[in-house]
């Protein structure tokens, strides 16, 4: 078989990678897969690219090529009409409502549970800036009377 009608079986560029990584490996001490005779081998001048488009052509190389194929899709683009275009956006609008129903039921239960743990004293009420100037002006207005 010649390089031509392997054309039709594989491409220029998965020969040329077929025929590289045999190459190497045949540079790298591998076993020859033909049988060749000491003429043949002095022929080919001892040419590891040469060797492996030789066992090419002979179809002896253990090398597959995986090639891959798109993927078909059995989906079909549908038009939407005017109706299902206004249902999805009403669906759409309750979803967005419910979400900020829940929010709202939440933001009331914590404040619910703030005023019922300032009930119980719990927590501290804040102190305001007020509150800590008074006890230094009466402390320096103890010690002008005295």
């Amino acid at each position: 078989m010649s390089i031509e009608q392997l054309e039709k079986k594989f491409t220029r560029y998965e020969i040329a990678r077929i025929l590289g990584a045999r190459s190497l490996q045949l540079a790298m001490d591998a076993p020859v897969l033909l049988k060749l005779s000491k003429e043949e081998e002095e022929e080919l001048n001892f040419d590891t690219l040469r060797t492996a488009e030789r066992e090419l052509t002979a179809e002896v190389l253990p090398i597959t090529i995986k090639r891959p194929l798109p993927k078909k899709s059995e989906k079909t683009i549908k038009k939407l009409s005017e109706e299902e275009i206004r249902e999805k956006l009403e669906k759409e609008k309750e979803k967005k409502e419910k979400e900020i129903a829940i929010e709202q039921k939440k933001i009331a239960e914590e404040k619910e549970e703030e005023t019922e743990i300032a009930k119980e004293g719990e927590i501290m009420e804040m102190a305001n800036p007020e509150d800590e100037a008074e006890p230094e002006e009466k402390s320096e207005s103890a010690a002008e009377i005295q």
